[in-house]
């Protein structure tokens, strides 16, 4: 029996419309070779309960992590994120088969540890009494799809967006939550939070290293990441509303990428305002 490649099974998780197919572990002996040409996926396929929504209420505040229903709903918003995550990341794998092994391993263990962490939220969302399909699954992270593969920067693009960004920004959202949960009487939420936390200061890690590899002549991550960021996201959209510069410098982010980040405002809060606003 031949044995599967890194590109057929990332494929699968692609192609597979269901959760269970999207979240199982790759088989020993994956081969990374034989990879063809570029595979542009456009989106994953999903099964009905998991179709990706145009956007989603408003998460509950950590602060008000006191009833079921509330947890629930966050767990839920995050277990989703882990799952595009997982997709994601299989979409970057077969996007650029040329790419050298080691980046596209490193990915694939960054992709496993994204089916572990949607586990481990889907795990507590089922002892609160509800499932994935009972709430909405905004598709935020598909929405930046187009952008990286439409830059030029490729690969490039990939590690801003998802690493120096989506993943950047969860160092705070994964504390911000994890103390309201542990707040809200939730230790075993707020446990899985940090587990997931202290995975995304490697992942970080890993996108900046990768990224100064690929852009050899920037002067230092932070004008990497200024330069391949795909619009619409930016440096603002890579921190939540409490800062932790602490996991950023463990992260190995230079102290410019970290104040870059600090200090950026995002569009509305730079707009001009309107005369007599």
């Amino acid at each position: 029996m031949t044995e599967a490649t890194l590109h057929e099974y990332c494929r699968g998780i692609l192609a597979a419309p269901g959760l269970d197919a999207k979240l199982e572990p790759p088989p020993a002996g994956l081969r990374d070779g034989d990879a063809g040409e570029p595979l542009l996926v456009e989106r994953p396929a999903r099964s009905p309960e998991l179709a990706l929504a145009g956007g989603a209420p408003p998460l509950p505040r950590a602060d008000a992590l006191t009833t079921d229903g509330a947890r629930a709903a966050c767990l839920a918003r995050f277990a989703h994120h882990e799952l595009m995550a997982v997709e994601f990341f299989a979409w970057a794998i077969v996007r650029w088969p040329e790419l050298p092994s080691e980046l596209r391993r490193g990915w694939l263990g960054i992709l496993v540890d994204e089916q572990r962490h949607c586990r481990l939220y889907l795990g507590r969302l089922r002892e609160l009494g509800s499932s994935l399909s009972e709430h909405p699954c905004s598709g935020y992270f598909w929405r930046q799809a187009d952008a990286i593969a439409a830059s030029p920067a490729g690969p490039a693009a990939f590690l801003a967006a998802m690493g120096l960004t989506l993943e950047q920004a969860n160092l705070d959202f994964t504390l911000i939550y994890r103390d309201g949960f542990r707040a809200g009487g939730d230790e075993a939420s707020a446990k899985v939070c940090q587990v997931i936390h202290d995975d995304e200061i490697q992942h970080v890690a890993f996108a900046r290293v990768w990224l100064l590899r690929l852009e050899p002549d920037a002067a230092n991550d932070a004008e990497a990441y200024a330069a391949r960021v795909p619009f619409p996201l930016s440096a603002a959209r890579a921190k939540g509303r409490r800062f932790d510069a602490d996991a950023r410098r463990r992260a190995g982010l230079s102290e410019e990428l970290i104040e870059a980040v600090r200090t950026a405002r995002s569009t509305q809060e730079t707009r001009p305002k309107a005369p007599g606003a």
